[in-house]
């Protein structure tokens, strides 16, 4: 399954955003050159349940608001996830996202599309 091949290259580079950062599941798509494909991200991180060690709670959408919060257990623990970070979230929406959003395509090397 193609989508199984893509969601391990997702969770290598969510593996890599640094504690107490955010990124977008577009940011995520455009490193892995798949600019076009946020959502599929996003299904990504919704499956991710069974990788304890993926920080899905770090990857947002594009204005810094935590669209995947209802695939966490808990009422906010996405929420509580990222301010035990110090990641202030403030109404759904981190603040100071310019400030605390990692760019992959700025901190990890080219991505190496497979032939």
């Amino acid at each position: 399954m193609a989508e199984a091949g893509f969601f391990e290259k997702v969770y290598r580079v969510a593996v890599q955003i640094p504690y107490g950062r955010v990124t977008s599941y577009g940011a995520i798509a455009k490193y892995l050159g798949a600019a076009k494909s946020a959502r599929m991200v996003g299904w990504a991180m919704n499956a991710s349940g069974k990788h304890p060690s993926i920080p899905a709670h770090r990857v947002v959408n594009r204005k810094g608001l935590l669209t995947g919060k209802h695939h966490f257990k808990g009422t906010n623990l996405m929420q509580q996830l990222l301010e035990s970070e110090g990641v202030e979230v403030l109404e759904n929406q981190v603040q100071n996202f310019e400030t605390l959003f990692w760019d992959p395509m700025l901190h990890l090397p080219p991505f190496e599309i497979e032939a």
